[in-house]
C-alpha cells in the first residue's frame, strides 16, 4: 500500500512540475475556467458551459502543439560561486550566445534543478518535523513529508530573467538570483529557455544541460567577543599528527647517536653518507586546542532547533581564529565524525562544508560522542558543547570535562516549551527566533 502511495505522489509531483513549467498565467486561467465550465457542463441543461469548456480545451491543445515549434540553438556559461549561505540570496552571471541563424526575441531564462523527488526508502524513513502532531491520514499518506523533502532539496522558486533580443551570433550576459532554503548541496541540472506561443497560453521550452553544484553553508549568528583560555597543552603527535593518535613528535634536527637512543630513529641515509650513526631529534609540541561538539541526537529530528544548533556551531567555526590553535569538530552521524582545522590541518571553509551536510542521528549515539570527546580531554583547553537535548548524560559529559581541567561552555538550543525546568547556572539555553539575543550572554556562562 505504501508503495502505491509513493508512486501516486511521484506521478502527481511530476504533473504539477510539468504544468508549472509549461503554462503561462493566461494558460492557468484558461485551464481553471475550462475545469469549472466542464464541471458545470455535467448538467445537460448547461450546454453553454460544456461548449465553453470544449473551446478552452481546444485552445489549450492548439497552444501546446504550437509550443513545440520553438527552437533555440545557444551556448550557455555560468559563473557560479563555490559557496552560498542558507537563507541569503546570491547572484551570478550567465552568458548566453545565440548559435542559430535567426534572432531570439521574447525569451526568458530560468534555472532547472536535478529531480528532487526522494527515493522510496528515504521518503519512508524520513520524519517531517512536527509530523507526530498531524492527523492519522496525513501521517500515513505522507504528502506533507513528501513536500518537505522536496523543498529542503531545492532553493526558493527562481524568477525568470528576460533575455534581450539576441541577434544571430550575438552574446548577452544575464544576472540570475537563487536563495537557498537550507544548508546543503544545490544540484543544478541546466538552464531552460522559455517563449510563449502566439496565443500566450503555453510556453515553448529549450533545455540546455549544464550540471553544476553549489554548497549552501549553514547560516551564521553574531557571537559576543569571547576570551578563550590561552593555556597551552602538550599534543602527542605534534602539529602534523594533531588529529590522530600516536607518539611521534615534531621533527627538529639530526644529531649523532647516543647510547640508549631507539633504533627506529636512526636516519639511515645520513648514516650511509657519513659513516657515523645519526638519529632524528624531535621536540614536543605545546599549543591551544579547542573542541566544538555538536549534538545531533535530538527528539525533534531536523526541526528549527536542530537547524539553529548547526548554525551556532558554524558561527564558532567562522569566528574562532585557528592560525595559532587547533579546533576539533565532533558530531555523530552513522559514526563519530572528527575533523580538525588550524595549524596546517583543514581550512575552516572545509569544516563549514562538513556542517552543511550534517543530519540528525539516533539519540543513543550521544554515548559514542561523549566517549570520543573524553578520550581527547587531556589535550583540550576549551570545549564548546552545542546541544539539542538535555539529560543526565549531557550534564555528566560537561562536568567530567570540567573535572579534567577543560573550560566548558554549554549551549542548549531548544524550543521554549522543551527548556529544562531547573538548569545549572552554567548552561545557556537559546531558542529558535531569538538565538542571537541569547548568545549575547555566552561570555558569563562558563563551567570550570
Amino acid at each position: 500500500m505504501r508503495r502505491l502511495i509513493y508512486i501516486a505522489l511521484r506521478a502527481v509531483s511530476a504533473l504539477d512540475h510539468w504544468l508549472r513549467e509549461r503554462l503561462t498565467i493566461a494558460g492557468w486561467l484558461a485551464l481553471g475556467t475550462a475545469g469549472a465550465a466542464g464541471a458545470a457542463g455535467i448538467d445537460t441543461n448547461q450546454g453553454v458551459s460544456l461548449q465553453a469548456a470544449m473551446l478552452l480545451a481546444a485552445l489549450l491543445l492548439l497552444a501546446w502543439i504550437a509550443s513545440f515549434f520553438f527552437r533555440a540553438r545557444v551556448s550557455v556559461r555560468r559563473e557560479l560561486p563555490r559557496y552560498a549561505t542558507a537563507g541569503e540570496p546570491f547572484t551570478y552571471a550567465v552568458a548566453v550566445a545565440n548559435l542559430g541563424a535567426r534572432p531570439l526575441s521574447g525569451v526568458t531564462v530560468m534555472e532547472a534543478f536535478r529531480d528532487p523527488r526522494p527515493r522510496y526508502a528515504d521518503w519512508k524513513r524520513a520524519r517531517e518535523p512536527g509530523e507526530e502532531r498531524r492527523n492519522w491520514f496525513d501521517r500515513n499518506v505522507g504528502y506533507f513529508r513528501w513536500r518537505w523533502l522536496i523543498e529542503r532539496a531545492t532553493p526558493e522558486p527562481p524568477r525568470e530573467a528576460r533575455l534581450p533580443e539576441l541577434a544571430a551570433g550575438a552574446r548577452e550576459t544575464l544576472r540570475l538570483t537563487l536563495t537557498p532554503r537550507r544548508r546543503g548541496r544545490i544540484e543544478l541540472a541546466g538552464l531552460v529557455l522559455n517563449r510563449a506561443e502566439p496565443l500566450g497560453l503555453v510556453k515553448g521550452i529549450a533545455r540546455v544541460p549544464l550540471p553544476e553544484r553549489v554548497i549552501a553553508l549553514p547560516r551564521r549568528y553574531r557571537l559576543p567577543r569571547l576570551s578563550l583560555p590561552g593555556r597551552r597543552k602538550h599534543q602527542p603527535g605534534g602539529v602534523s599528527l594533531a588529529s590522530s593518535v600516536g607518539d611521534s613528535e615534531e621533527f627538529l634536527s639530526l644529531r649523532e647517536y647516543r647510547a640508549g637512543d631507539p633504533l627506529q630513529r636512526i636516519h639511515w641515509k645520513s648514516f650511509a653518507r657519513t659513516g657515523r650513526p645519526m638519529v632524528k631529534e624531535f621536540q614536543d609540541e605545546f599549543f591551544e586546542r579547542h573542541a566544538l561538539v555538536l549534538d545531533t541526537g535530538g527528539r525533534g529530528g531536523e526541526d528549527d532547533a536542530f537547524e539553529d544548533a548547526v548554525a551556532v556551531a558554524a558561527s564558532f567555526v567562522y569566528t574562532i581564529d585557528t592560525q595559532e590553535c587547533l579546533l576539533d569538530l565532533l558530531f555523530v552521524g552513522s559514526e563519530v565524525h572528527h575533523s580538525t582545522a588550524g595549524r596546517g590541518q583543514l581550512h575552516a571553509e572545509r569544516m563549514l562544508e562538513t556542517l552543511a551536510g550534517v543530519g540528525a542521528s539516533a539519540r543513543e549515539g550521544f554515548r559514542k560522542l561523549a566517549h570520543a570527546v573524553l578520550a581527547q580531554s587531556a589535550q583540550l583547553t576549551t570545549c564548546i558543547l552545542v546541544l539539542v537535548d538535555w539529560d543526565e548524560a549531557r550534564r555528566g559529559l560537561a562536568e567530567r570535562l570540567a573535572a579534567s581541567g577543560v573550560e566548558v561552555r554549554a549551549i542548549l538550543v531548544c524550543a521554549r516549551d522543551d527548556a529544562p525546568r531547573d538548569p545549572p547556572a552554567w548552561l545557556l539555553a537559546v531558542h529558535p527566533g531569538a538565538v542571537e539575543a541569547g548568545l549575547a550572554r555566552l561570555e558569563r556562562m562558563v563551567l570550570r
